[in-house]
């Protein structure tokens, strides 16, 4: 039975709210974990509502997009109360503006899409305005207590403008590519759900392959972006994807290159889709024009026309040339104003037409387009300069920057481009404006810092030149404290606040030193710390109670350190635990899928892994013709890593390497593999998929079903391959049938593999399942200490435990285990230094002979496994 609509707490409610039951056993909302109709979803928006009580309130809601937060956010608004929509993902925002406005109800997300209704007050202690709807952010003022204040006309006057130029119908299913809290992303919502459409309900990026499963099930008929989702869109060979129910992607908050805008308007028409560039702020609810898709090839610079029930004008503006104006909109849609503080949420409307602060002209064609944007102007030494000017200068020499600044200096973000360094980009923007060159702080990026929405953040571009001029505070887990510690342990000095630990390039080595430092002066880490920005990083981590913090250690750098001992040991025969080897292949191919393949760039993925080839096998070469110098334990095949290759079925010796050796071909043929186009987009696509698949290939050569000259079974690339494998189908498992897959085929292969060997094979079995199960262990601060010593320096340990235990075994057993470690924590150390020290001496390099046809940075190669 479907619950009728309780009426209005305040008299005024949004229509689109309360009229989901309309649209019957439509499909709703589309999520990974399955669909619910508009039947479903009103009865569960009518029950919410009524749990929210009978008074009218101020209701803060963290946006998500999940079903439980979409519920309490039309629930909120059919039910008349005022809804204050703040970033979820941003713990220090909404605790800034429930400190600023103190609202009546705060929803309070639980586990799972479970949310929990935190009443304050049984009555609202603000005058709240009866048309008063939604309060939101102003773009890039998230956590400020600057407001935007939107009336239920507004959305639905928003709501039904889109609705109509876009030609939504109730058979489209549209993804939510974009965060609820942004007005964009709230404007696909409501615009969908007014036409009785689908929304394919998801907080995945398209960068993520699991989005694009998704979409396809879903049948996707919608896609939403902002320019950085356009990048993303190039990275992941969307252009070359097969999505036959696509027929519109739009495009808003900010401006798309007149050249990105022409080529996704022609693939489009190639493709049978169409492309909506859009023009909007928070301001007017969303949208204020929109670029019509048969004029976008043509006109790829416009902004369009208005969006119906708007309008246009152009005011004069001193700093404008003729012909050009401030764009002033009026139309249903423009906000009642601004809130600074809680007594503004009384207000009524005191705006009736919004000044833009966008310098705009008017075309022959009709069209509106934009041309600069007059509260940006900076005056350097008496000299007005247009920060969006210069990066339209720089756009047209094929560079992406981002330019902003204050009266005393201009910061420039540019990303990287061969041909071009600081000296030639600055000297570029000095001719150009007569600007004096100190005044010009230039930063060479690989990519350009991004807010949560994806729009440009010129506060994080600020920030860099704050920090070129003020050395960072140390020690207190401050933000400027994580930029040095990350440029010190990774060796970027281009680290900005929307880094992160993966972006940078860090790998399996320096991960366990970073991680023990953030817990150092964090306290216990999220799970995803690696791919989490450090602005966010800082903000999440668990805080610290009366100086302690419970501890843990990451499970993949636990059975690293504790298989290397027992690698050792066991050769030292002062134990008998073997299979550490073999447990830590199984590793190799967990932290290959976590910072190998993290980029979603084919060509950036084969530079990784080629480097991590180069980190593995140098130091192993230089190790082992040192040995072959000392000893008689290897020939030139072991210092050229070709010994399992030439003789796979000759033990002795020679055989020490061979882990190393089976890694190496393993990684080698996995990089010549993915460079592929066909196998990348295949990985992209079906990133569980293929590493089971690939596991599946390894059997064949683990049980001998296919012919192989007589080899080593359990030293041998071929034969060792499947164990590499499961553990990259292990790092790519996301729900539990994906995790029971992969433990259930290690159980059941891993048995026979070492033959009258049981407790080797139990030790192998235990560890993966650990690495499958458990993402982190209970641990202490001294014994994290310890593991991220071992783990870090497992290959170095490995390389020269050989030489190195004989020389003690004779006097004690236990000393001869201690002094290996030590050595190869040593060896491990002395490599590290010598890297910095080359990366240092080619970083001076640069900046003395300013080389621009060298790259500003070289990421550090990421070894799969040390």
């Amino acid at each position: 039975m479907t619950l009728l609509p309780a009426p209005p707490v305040g008299g005024h409610a949004l229509p689109l709210a309360r009229d989901l039951a309309r649209h019957g056993d439509r499909t709703a909302l589309l999520t990974a974990d399955g669909e619910l109709s508009y039947r479903e979803l009103a009865t569960r928006v009518e029950e919410t509502a009524r749990r929210l009580g009978p008074e009218r309130r101020l209701v803060l809601l963290p946006g998500a997009n999940t079903t439980g937060a979409l519920v309490v956010h039309l629930a909120a608004l059919s039910a008349g109360h005022t809804v204050l929509l703040v970033p979820g993902d941003h713990p220090e925002a909404i605790a800034s503006l429930i400190t600023a406005y103190d609202p009546d109800i705060v929803i309070q997300p639980r586990d799972g899409d479970e949310w929990r209704i935190e009443e304050r007050r049984p009555a609202s202690a603000h005058a709240l305005h009866p048309d008063l709807a939604l309060l939101l952010s102003t773009s890039g003022s998230t956590g400020s207590p600057k407001l935007v204040r939107l009336s239920y006309e507004n959305l639905q006057a928003n709501a039904q403008s889109i609705a109509t130029y876009l030609g939504i119908r109730d058979t489209d299913r549209a993804a939510t590519t974009l965060p609820m809290h942004y007005c964009y992303g709230l404007s696909v919502i409501h615009s969908h759900l007014l036409r009785g459409a689908g929304l394919v309900l998801t907080g995945l990026s398209v960068a993520d392959a699991c989005f694009w499963d998704l979409f396809r099930t879903a049948g996707g008929t919608a896609l939403a972006g902002v320019p950085y989702t356009f990048d993303l869109l190039d990275r992941v060979g969307f252009a070359d994807m097969e999505l036959p129910r696509l027929r519109y992607v739009t495009q808003a908050g900010g401006r798309l290159a007149p050249e990105r805008v022409a080529h996704y308007a022609e693939l489009g028409q190639r493709r049978g889709w169409d492309l909506f560039v859009m023009y909007g702020q928070t301001e007017a609810t969303a949208r204020m024009a929109y670029l019509p898709p048969a004029l976008a090839a043509e006109h790829p610079a416009a902004i369009g026309v208005p969006v119906p029930g708007g309008s246009f004008r152009l005011e004069p503006a001193e700093e404008a040339s003729d012909g050009v104006g401030e764009l002033v909109y009026t139309g249903p849609n423009v906000m009642l104003g601004y809130a600074h503080t809680p007594d503004d949420l009384a207000l009524g409307r005191t705006v009736d037409a919004l000044h833009t602060g966008d310098l705009a002209r008017r075309t022959e064609a009709g069209l509106y387009e934009i041309v600069g944007r007059r509260s940006h102007f900076l005056k350097i030494l008496g000299l007005r300069v247009d920060p969006q000017r210069i990066e339209a200068l720089l756009e047209r020499h094929g560079l992406n920057a981002l330019c902003t600044g204050d009266d005393e200096r201009i910061a420039l973000a540019v990303v990287h481009r061969p041909g071009w360094d600081e000296r030639r980009i600055r000297r570029r923007v000095v001719d150009e404006y007569g600007l004096p060159a100190h005044a010009l702080h230039v930063h060479l990026l690989p990519e350009l810092p991004r807010l949560a929405t994806g729009k440009p953040d010129y506060r994080a571009v600020r920030a860099l030149s704050d920090r070129a001029e003020q050395p960072p505070a140390g020690g207190d887990g401050t933000p400027d404290d994580l930029w040095a510690l990350y440029a010190r342990i990774l060796d970027r000095p281009d680290v900005t606040p929307d880094s992160s630990f993966v972006s940078l390039g860090g790998d399996s080595l320096s991960y366990v030193e970073m991680s023990l430092h953030l817990e150092q002066r964090l306290g216990r880490l999220p799970s995803n710390w690696h791919t989490t920005p450090i602005r966010e990083l800082e903000q999440r981590a668990a805080p610290r109670r009366g100086g302690r913090w419970r501890r843990s250690v990451e499970t993949s750098v636990a059975l690293r350190a504790v298989a290397i001992v027992c690698v050792v040991g066991s050769h030292i025969r002062l134990f008998d635990i073997r299979g550490g080897a073999h447990l830590l292949l199984a590793v190799a191919g967990f932290n290959f899928a976590r910072f190998l393949l993290a980029s979603a760039e084919r060509r950036e993925r084969t530079r990784r892994t080629a480097r991590s080839i180069a980190r593995i096998a140098f130091p192993t070469m230089a190790w082992t013709a040192f040995a072959l110098l000392i000893s008689d334990d290897y020939d030139l095949s072991n210092v050229f890593l070709l010994h399992n290759a030439l003789w796979p079925e000759v033990m002795g010796t020679g055989i020490h390497l061979w882990f190393v050796e089976a890694l190496v071909y393993i990684l080698l043929t996995l990089t010549a593999l993915l460079a592929i186009p066909a196998v990348h987009r295949l990985e992209r696509h079906f990133p569980y998929g293929l590493p089971v698949a690939v596991a599946g290939l390894g059997l064949l050569t683990r049980y001998e079903l296919v012919g192989l000259p007589a080899r080593a079974q359990i030293t041998d690339a071929v034969t060792v391959f499947w164990l590499f494998a499961l553990g990259w189908a292990a790092a790519r498992s996301r729900t539990v049938p994906h995790r029971l897959l992969v433990t259930a085929t290690a159980l059941a292969t891993v048995p026979g593999f070492f033959p009258g060997e049981p407790r080797r094979e139990l030790f192998v079995m235990a560890g993966f399942c650990l690495l499958v199960w458990f993402p982190t262990l209970p641990s202490a601060r001294r014994i994290n200490q310890v593991a991220g010593l071992l783990a870090g320096s497992s290959l170095a340990i490995y390389l020269t435990h050989w030489q190195v235990f004989p020389l003690f075994d004779g006097v004690s057993e236990p000393l001869a285990l201690v002094v290996s470690l030590v050595f190869g924590i040593g060896y491990a150390a002395g490599v590290n230094w010598l890297l910095h020290r080359v990366s240092a001496l080619r970083t001076s390099r640069r900046r003395v002979t300013g080389n621009a046809g060298e790259p500003c940075h070289m990421p550090r190669p990421s070894p799969a496994v040390q």
